[in-house]
């Protein structure tokens, strides 16, 4: 046999006959465990606590149809134009204007408007990144942010949190500990309010330390912020960034608060960073979609948005505190978090319970979540599960708790039985129908 018959052979056999050309970054990209839940959750009969779509059913759709189509009428050669890589100047002074809110003084000229706040992530992260880098992470942290420091080759480092957020000994202990391992830390990054997946908010005191601290240590802050309007009883707590200007990259985001369908969020950061990710979004995009940019601008100058925001607030809490008291009713032997704002909590299994070994078997009961391990990069996570209260109504929020409740405790009964390996035995990887009675 010739070397290229030996080739051709040897290529018939993989799945993907490139995958000698992949760049080595390639290899180690991963689904997310929420994405591969969307077919199933999507089924009408089940009830999904696992996704975390904002409900824009209460938005103004009607006014918001005729301000699309007057703007295309007045401005649409503009609309439909390339832009400004940084974002257009008028939106840029809107989101210093959103800002205020969270405390911040904000220059537009500092302001990178990207495709969302995912966007933001990923050009700091290809700016500061290089294969080994450290990223400090709360322990859990977004799945979303896990998944592009690993695409960037990042080692992730887990720091502990509490009901008052992230753990500020446990922070400084964890920087010299990285750093006696000789490793290079990047940056800090930190969901303060709202967390996802955690639910908890990161308490005054505790902001003005772990800021600290890393002023002291010199390690940059990446603060996440997509749901800070969206607290319960008031305006959010005073932004790091408004504690440490030059010290942290803010990523906001209107997915949250307005609508996710714009696909428009922001990075302010700190003078010399901005020119750099204005550089790195014009070479991945050239420039955000004016469209997104131009009917966001126009929302935010003729439509009371803060009154919408509120409206949201009281539709969230609601359905919060219908999944508070659905969790009490129905699950006494597992606790959770607390939320005072945003879209989710937080749940501690009973002991001997796997959330992701468990959840075929939930979806077969009709319902969804999702598994703590999404949400860390050292492979914990698997006694706990994320649900989400902000798409349901509060009654499917009670019901999905009543099905979620059977499902973990006929997982109970079969672990006192047989004991934990019990789930080895019995998972089913497929995700099947349920029978009539199981509905």
């Amino acid at each position: 046999m010739t070397d290229r018959d030996a080739r051709s052979v040897n290529e018939g056999t993989r799945l993907d006959p490139w995958f000698d050309a992949y760049a080595a970054r390639a290899h180690g990209l991963r689904s997310s465990e929420i994405r591969a839940l969307f077919a199933v959750v999507s089924r009408p009969e089940v009830v999904s606590l696992a996704g975390g779509m904002p409900n824009i059913k209460d938005l103004p759709l009607d006014r918001l149809a005729q301000s699309a189509a007057e703007l295309i009428r007045r401005d649409g050669t503009q609309a439909m134009q390339y832009g400004s890589g940084q974002g257009w100047e008028p939106l840029r002074e809107r989101i210093t204007e959103v800002m205020t809110y969270d405390g911040i003084t904000a220059n537009p000229d500092d302001v990178v408007v990207t495709t969302g706040s995912q966007q933001a992530l990923d050009l700091v992260s290809e700016l500061f990144l290089e294969r080994g880098d450290v990223v400090l992470a709360e322990a859990p942290s977004y799945v979303g942010a896990l998944g592009t420091f690993r695409a960037y080759e990042g080692d992730i480092v887990h720091i502990e949190m509490d009901d008052d957020g992230l753990v500020p000994d446990a922070l400084e202990q964890t920087i010299k500990q990285v750093r006696a391992s000789g490793r290079k830390i990047k940056f800090l990054y930190t969901i303060p309010n709202f967390h996802n997946p955690a639910g908890v908010t990161m308490s005054q005191e505790r902001r003005a330390q772990v800021v600290e601290i890393c002023r002291r240590e010199r390690v940059l802050i990446v603060e996440d912020n997509p749901y800070g309007l969206l607290g319960f009883g008031a305006d959010p707590l005073p932004a790091l960034q408004s504690l440490n200007p030059e010290g942290v990259v803010y990523l906001g985001s209107f997915s949250k608060m307005f609508a996710p369908g714009f696909r428009i969020g922001w990075a302010l950061a700190p003078h010399a960073v901005r020119d750099k990710l204005v550089l790195a979004s014009e070479s991945a995009i050239l420039s955000p979609s004016m469209v997104g940019q131009m009917a966001i601008e126009d929302y935010l100058s003729n439509y009371d948005w803060y009154s919408q925001v509120k409206v949201y607030r009281g539709m969230y809490e609601e359905r919060c505190q219908a999944m508070m008291k659905a969790l009490e009713d129905y699950l006494p032997s597992c606790s959770w978090t607390k939320p005072d704002g945003g879209f989710y909590t937080w749940v501690t299994l009973p002991d001997g319970l796997d959330a992701k070994a468990m959840l075929p078997r939930a979806v077969t009961g009709l319902v969804a979540y999702v598994s703590g391990t999404a949400f860390y990069a050292d492979g914990r996570g698997g006694d706990h599960m994320r649900l989400s209260f902000c798409y349901p109504t509060p009654q499917e929020i009670r019901e999905g708790v009543r099905r979620l409740s059977r499902v973990i405790s006929a997982e109970q009964e079969l672990v006192e039985m047989f004991g934990t390996n019990v789930r080895a035995r019995v998972s089913d990887d497929s995700v099947s129908a349920p029978a009539p009675d199981q509905r």
